[in-house]
């Protein structure tokens, strides 16, 4: 079994990195750090004895998800398990941005994660099996204000991924949408000021999770059916729950008021 992962240089991908060869599957990690990625591969090979692939590239430019599938069949590699997790989050008023960095989140969380689906499912479906993982986010469920690009990127990644599960059940293709809440990760560092103290917040109230947790989470519940879901049970009860009953209004002015600057 191969698994590529995204994003896998830290964090959740470099988890599903670590959990999946303690499964034995051989890995092709991709990032753009090389050298994390090559201490993680070292580190792994050493662990499970399985086949480490590093490509380091940046993977939010338009070409990168062409790029990946060129240099994975020029290595010989058929991909089982697709785990589309890199992904940018920026924060501030859209009119205060840098409008480059934002059409970049937009291609690394949307059109990079569309690129690599389109490319290694049409072999899965053909094989009949193969398994998709998309990561998407607690954000994907309600407008974001300060963060608003992030949260209708992972919009996107939740409704493009449940409606590739319907596509796919009948083909014996495994999809599933994984909804995070704050997570212990580099992406709030890498995200802002203000993010950093939404999620030193969350963490006081004892709602910050671990990668191992997500990752713990989601093999769990690729062995159902289901098309996603939000992890931890109290993130389940919030955005599944309260965003169902509450006023979209009410939420949004909420949400905005958690990440303000």
């Amino acid at each position: 079994m191969v698994t590529l992962i995204t994003g896998a240089s830290t964090g959740i991908g470099a988890e599903f990195a670590r959990q999946f060869a303690a499964r034995g599957h051989d890995l092709v990690v991709v990032a753009r750090s090389a050298d994390r990625l090559d201490s993680l591969a070292a580190q792994l090979r050493s662990a499970h004895g399985v086949n480490v692939t590093v490509l380091a590239m940046d993977l939010s430019l338009p070409t990168a998800a062409g790029e990946l599938w060129e240099q994975t069949n020029r290595l010989g590699l058929e991909v089982d398990v697709l785990v589309n997790n890199a992904g940018s989050g920026t924060h501030g008023d859209i009119a205060d941005a840098d409008p480059h960095r934002l059409e970049q989140e937009v291609g690394l969380n949307c059109r990079t994660m569309v690129g690599t689906t389109a490319r290694y499912l049409p072999q899965m479906r053909a094989r009949g099996g193969g398994t998709i993982i998309n990561l998407a986010s607690t954000a994907a469920f309600l407008p974001l204000p300060k963060m608003a690009v992030y949260g209708a990127s992972k919009a996107f990644v939740l409704s493009f991924t449940e409606a590739l599960w319907a596509e796919e059940r009948k083909h014996g293709v495994r999809v599933l949408a994984v909804c995070p809440g704050v997570t212990d990760t580099p992406f709030f560092e890498a995200a802002g000021e203000a993010a950093v103290s939404a999620a030193s917040l969350s963490h006081s109230l004892g709602l910050t999770r671990t990668p191992k947790q997500v990752v713990d989470s989601t093999m769990r519940v690729l062995s159902r059916r289901k098309p996603s879901f939000v992890d931890g049970a109290v993130n389940a009860l919030v955005w599944r729950g309260l965003t169902r009953v509450v006023p979209t209004r009410l939420m949004v002015a909420a949400s905005g008021r958690l990440v303000e600057g």
